[in-house]
């Protein structure tokens, strides 16, 4: 079995680990309308390697529960994939200095008409750390009740649909691979995992 494996006796936490490299060249390969890509020569450890990434600037989701332990899931149209999917409120960190809770706050108004009186980090997450530098954090939201301002919204938004549904039915909606949006099942796992931890 290959890799370094902790010594004897020895019990660490297991987290990821920042680690830093030399990187010898920067540009961006490509700017994009929402985002760019940035290609990169760097030194690690007796090789030069060269890697192209999306260059992200965050985003936040929120897992919304109301008082029958139903979570909202709203579908839209993605490009990319073809597919409407279902997914969790979210959206970009494009507003300057704009705190990751503030933003969430802002996106459940604006993509489901919300507010909530209690928020929590519930989990966060790398999308695509091979790809990509985006890391999402998702805050979970409950004692919610209607936002004062409905939202117009555009573009994607425009026919969104919003479900609330039992947290077991969309966990055994991901199981059966029948809801595949990364940060949907990132949530609704954690969701139901803190729910059976107590």
């Amino acid at each position: 079995m290959s890799g370094t494996m902790p010594a004897a006796g020895e019990s660490p936490v297991l987290a990821d680990e920042a680690h830093s490299v030399e990187v010898l060249e920067s540009e961006v390969a490509f700017a994009g309308k929402v985002w760019d890509i940035r290609r990169e020569r760097f030194a690690y450890g007796d090789s030069t390697l060269v890697r192209e990434f999306v260059e992200h600037p965050g985003a936040v989701a929120v897992l919304a529960v109301d008082e029958q332990s139903r979570v909202l899931l709203i579908q839209q149209y993605r490009h990319p994939i073809q597919s409407r999917d279902w997914e969790l409120p979210a959206g970009l960190l494009d507003v300057e200095g704009e705190d990751p809770l503030e933003a969430a706050r802002r996106e459940l108004a604006e993509e489901a008409d919300l507010t909530a009186e209690h928020w929590e980090p519930l989990v966060t997450v790398h999308t695509t750390p091979g790809g990509s530098d985006e890391v999402i954090p998702i805050f979970l939201a409950s004692r919610l009740s209607p936002a004062a301002e409905v939202y117009a919204r555009e573009a994607e938004e425009l026919d969104i649909v919003l479900r609330w549904t039992p947290l077991d039915e969309a966990v055994e909606a991901v199981l059966a691979g029948r809801l595949r949006n990364g940060i949907l099942v990132a949530a609704v796992l954690a969701a139901h995992a803190r729910r059976t931890r107590g």
